[in-house]
């Protein structure tokens, strides 16, 4: 097969993602590293039209093939990943509320500003994951849902609009809703979250004590085992933001000018297109429920050019690479951020038993 990717470099998403990342993320990647993302990078970010990528074209967005999301997303992470990171929990949202029926009042009132670009929204679910563990418990109140504890983990507080909250009732069924991202009753962020990376992400915690939610702003309801049916094969496969920290770490490589610097970028960028080539080639051509070994071992194959390149591109670049102020460090700390990113326990348990070789 020919690859998908090659495919779609023309695609007016593609090269909207690339003047996107060449005039706006890049420039500003490592002052957003240090000081976080700034409103006006979002504001770039709605109106370059990404934000409509997976949309509904009736509801203003693009529907863009897969291969083009994937190529989106190298893009952007590889020229700013905390940026690509606020921006890309926007999509899951679209998707959950395009699903829902016709004439759901949160589909009719919010799907087309979030595929116009006119809103930006976070998610707030990952803590499903743990059920039994309930870290967010939901209760049926009057006309609508409470929900009570924590998100542990909340990205975009202050840039995005609106979230996809997502909790557990007792006896098994999930709900997800969506809300303002702003301080409400029964709804406050922590103080922002010290990490070692992408710390301009603007990611805080979330209290929830006694949020109520009416049944209008409901997107989806479903046994836990059915939804988590269709999310545990999601973090088996590669994740193209690690791709393009990869491809970015090379090109730092390649513009260094040290013959030994690019002779190392043109062997690992073999590796990244060939791991690239199998990757996509499962995620086009095999059911999301089959071949989990293969899609594991690709994403390993992917961890391990990934930090290969980020390594090379700071010892190329010397005592320089570890200031604040390159692009090597940065690349270096969030490829380390991606090795855990969405991380699942079949996915680290895959990890390290690979790292023992």
């Amino acid at each position: 097969m020919s690859e998908p990717y090659a495919d779609h470099r023309d695609h007016p998403l593609v090269a909207a993602a690339r003047r996107l990342a060449r005039d706006t993320l890049a420039p500003a990647a490592e002052r957003a590293d240090r000081e976080g993302v700034d409103p006006a990078t979002i504001a770039a970010v709605k109106a370059s039209g990404v934000l409509g990528a997976v949309g509904p074209v009736a509801y203003g967005g693009s529907a863009a093939p897969a291969p083009v999301v994937r190529e989106i997303v190298e893009i952007l992470a590889g020229a700013c990943c905390a940026t690509f990171f606020v921006q890309v929990q926007h999509h899951t949202p679209v998707t959950t509320i395009a699903a829902a029926p016709e004439g759901t009042p949160v589909r009719e009132q919010l799907l087309r500003p979030l595929c116009d670009g006119t809103l930006l929204a976070g998610v707030a679910f990952s803590h499903l994951r743990a059920f039994p563990k309930l870290p967010v418990r939901v209760i049926r109140e009057h006309a609508g849902w409470r929900f009570d504890g924590r998100v542990p983990w909340y990205t975009g507080w202050g840039l995005n609009d609106v979230l996809l909250l997502g909790g557990a009732t007792a006896d098994g069924e999930v709900v997800f809703a969506v809300t303002e991202a702003r301080e409400q009753p029964g709804l406050h962020a922590t103080e922002p979250l010290e990490l070692a990376a992408l710390s301009g992400s603007r990611t805080v915690g979330l209290e929830l004590d006694g949020l109520v939610l009416p049944d209008g702003a409901v997107a989806l309801r479903q046994p836990y085992e059915d939804w988590a049916a269709a999310d545990r094969p999601k973090n088996t496969n590669v994740n193209p933001a690690v791709l393009g920290v990869t491809g970015a770490a090379l090109d730092l490589l390649d513009a260094s000018g040290d013959e030994t610097a690019v002779q190392t970028a043109g062997v690992l960028r073999e590796r990244l297109t060939a791991v690239r080539k199998d990757a996509y080639a499962l995620l086009d051509e095999v059911p999301a429920q089959e071949r989990i070994p293969d899609r594991l071992a690709a994403k390993m194959r992917a961890y391990d050019v990934l930090r290969a390149a980020t390594t090379a591109a700071v010892v190329a670049g010397g005592g320089r690479a570890v200031g604040l102020d390159s692009p090597a460090q940065r690349l270096a700390r969030e490829g380390m951020f991606l090795l855990v990113q969405g991380q699942t326990a079949d996915v680290r348990d895959a990890h390290l038993a690979a790292l023992r070789g």
